[in-house]
């Protein structure tokens, strides 16, 4: 059986995941490569699946909670995505607000189904300018302390460490947040990139299309904490229809305005 390489970035909500995969995967078709993706959140009729189908992708979706919690649904989705487009790599990203991904989803696919799916290291995402909160540095962070500590979790698990958004902070304020990460949590390499521009994931796809081991940490969680910060999180689940009063730019740009929204959200997209 051909193995499919499958490249999962986790990370909180609005890091640019969803930036990323659709990145890496024009520069991985630009390389050859088939590529299909999975999205995965907590309401259907996504904005990210529908953004990524318009853009040409074959798109699986996995609605109504986390890779963890629908595991199953997760390996399903995959093998359609395999009978429906036959890729060479399938990338995929969990629900924003979950962790404990490495021993409720990358282990058991390690233990079960490694003769179909050559797993790349977990690459955990984090916003820039997020990074101070989830490092307890921030005074004035209105961000509650159990979603810090689902951050926190998320960083803990990762096989490597992305930090996203880097265009959007000064060249001294990088180096001192991945001086502090690397400090906290020093197994994990760490990556700097600007995903919306392109810049630095090459490099990235280099580094997760290794032959480096997947799931090597397992985070111990606090479920109640975690559970708490969930609920803190809350959710909107909306329709929207637009009605432009002048043409419109579906493009990255467009694209780009909707991701403060969460893909959690739906909305009636222009064709």
């Amino acid at each position: 059986m051909k193995k499919r390489k499958l490249i999962l970035v986790g990370g909180f909500l609005g890091t640019g995941k969803t930036t990323l995969l659709r990145q890496a995967a024009q520069q991985l078709t630009q390389q050859g490569y088939r590529v299909a993706l999975i999205t995965n959140d907590q309401a259907p009729e996504l904005v990210d699946t529908g953004i990524l189908k318009q853009a040409g992708w074959a798109v699986g979706e996995i609605a109504g909670g986390c890779f963890c919690c629908k595991f199953d649904g997760l390996v399903e989705t995959a093998n359609k995505l395999i009978q429906a487009a036959d890729p060479d790599i399938i990338m995929g990203e969990p629900v924003g607000s979950c962790t404990d991904l490495s021993a409720t989803v990358l282990q058991p696919l390690k233990d079960t189904l490694a003769h179909q799916f050559d797993l790349a290291p977990f690459t955990v995402l984090i916003d820039a300018n997020r990074l101070r909160d989830a490092l307890n540095q921030n005074p004035i962070s209105l961000l509650h302390p159990s979603a810090r500590y689902i951050i926190r979790k998320q960083l803990e698990e990762a096989d490597i460490m992305v930090l996203n958004k880097v265009d959007q902070i000064s060249a001294s304020d990088l180096h001192k947040l991945r001086e502090e990460l690397q400090n906290q949590f020093p197994r994990s390499p760490l990556l700097s990139m600007s995903a919306l521009h392109g810049q630095g994931i090459p490099a990235w796809l280099e580094w997760v299309q290794q032959g480096t081991p997947a799931g090597q940490k397992i985070a111990d969680v606090d479920y109640d904490t975690y559970a708490e910060g969930e609920a803190v999180l809350g959710w909107l689940n909306a329709s929207a229809s637009l009605s432009p009063k002048e043409p419109v730019d579906w493009g990255l740009g467009a694209w780009n305005y909707w991701r403060p929204y969460n893909g959690a959200s739906q909305a009636s997209l222009p064709k």
